[in-house]
């Protein structure tokens, strides 16, 4: 395996962290285009990180802490994405970027593990089902006309 070269985005994250992270989103998930102030915001309440092989941006991830629902009894949830950028798809780098997010989700208490993808990304889909998620619900945000699809980690 390839050793990648993982920054945080947060806290004092370089501009060029939060560049990178925003970069790799908005090219992966242009229906959602954000600002780098929203990139701050998500990183005031998500982990961030930008993933580069020797100095080449190649991806990034994040990792929403787990919810508790204590009222329902429900398992301690997080959400773990992993965004390669297609000329760096298929070496394994998602791989290891999932495998770092997924450590740190339960190293945060999470008891299971949720992913969203967008059905435009085909090779994110088959990434998640190939990694062992299943399909739980697609759906609509408003003003959406590409559907979101959520995804949980089989036991």
């Amino acid at each position: 395996m390839t050793i990648l070269r993982f920054e945080h985005v947060g806290g004092e994250a370089s501009l060029r962290s939060l560049q990178d992270w925003r970069h790799v989103h908005n090219t992966i998930i242009p229906a959602h285009v954000l600002s780098l102030d929203d990139v701050r915001e998500r990183a005031g309440r998500n982990h961030l990180e930008v993933a580069y092989l020797d100095d080449v941006l190649i991806g990034c991830s994040t990792v929403r802490p787990p919810t508790d629902d204590t009222a329902t009894d429900a398992p301690a949830t997080a959400t773990v994405i992993a965004r390669v950028l297609a000329a760096h798809r298929g070496r394994g780098f998602g791989g290891e970027m999932y495998e770092r997010g997924l450590r740190h989700a339960r190293t945060l208490g999470a008891e299971v593990i949720e992913t969203v993808v967008l059905s435009s990304n085909p090779d994110g889909l088959r990434f998640a089902l190939k990694h062992g998620f299943a399909e739980t619900e697609r759906y609509l945000l408003p003003g959406d006309t590409v559907p979101w699809i959520d995804l949980r980690l089989s036991a």
